[in-house]
């Protein structure tokens, strides 16, 4: 990651515009701004979103989140008090692999009192405490979603509904992709970056569903068996 945002680029010189317009309009709501996403790491291009982070005081306060273009760039604006913004980086949930990124490489913007540096030093010390059946367990719930997507999209496939079945696809490989970052614990910057890394951005339904079994005898040596019996279900 580079040192320092380029404010040069479209997408610098608008976020610096939008954390400016924002703290002179929201100067006493206003705790930290921040960006994660491609304009954190220092390459993002034409296409690219700008993932705003803004921490504020009181729920409620400040702009409001917003998912929109502005001068043709997308913006992403998440919104939250700094409060709940450092509990969300010490949750562990099935989406974890998507959402790690946005606590790991967060660059401020303004934050005189380093807050988003807090939640990533806590996100952090979260997952150096968390034990492997934590994951694991995250983990078989991707799977389930995956495998019932994978089930549905072979159905739907031999009745030549193939649209839909490429859109069941599209969501078991991401579920997959999941089941792969929460055990090895590694996270990814989207979707299309989770199931590219993970080599499921090509697989059809028959290598899916061997990826799948594979899996799920992964989670069963694991003691998160996919599959048990009723009583399991409460435990």
């Amino acid at each position: 990651m580079q040192d320092e945002i380029d404010f040069y680029s479209p997408r610098g010189h608008l976020a610096k515009r939008l954390s400016d317009v924002i703290g002179a309009r929201w100067p006493a709501e206003v705790r930290a701004i921040g960006v994660h996403g491609s304009l954190a790491h220092g390459d993002d291009h034409d296409g690219s979103d700008v993932n705003l982070i803004v921490l504020t005081y009181r729920a409620g306060a400040g702009p409001r989140p917003a998912l929109r273009k502005v001068d043709g760039i997308l913006v992403d604006l998440r919104v939250t008090t700094a409060e709940e913004g450092l509990r969300q980086a010490r949750e562990l949930t099935p989406r974890w692999p998507l959402e790690a990124e946005r606590f790991v490489t967060a660059r401020p913007l303004h934050d005189p009192r380093g807050l988003l540096a807090e939640h990533r030093d806590a996100h952090l010390s979260r997952l150096a405490e968390a034990r492997p059946p934590e994951f694991s367990g995250l983990a078989r719930h991707d799977w389930e979603i995956a495998a019932a997507a994978h089930a549905r999209a072979v159905r739907l496939a031999e009745y030549y509904d193939t649209d839909a079945a490429l859109v069941l696809m599209a969501e078991a490989r991401v579920h997959a992709a999941l089941v792969a970052g929460l055990l090895s614990r590694t996270y990814f910057r989207n979707q299309a970056d989770a199931v590219k890394r993970t080599g499921l951005a090509g697989a059809d339904v028959q290598e899916l569903g061997k990826i799948l079994d594979a899996q799920a005898e992964d989670l069963t040596a694991r003691g998160r068996p996919v599959d048990g019996t009723l009583a399991a279900l409460f435990e």
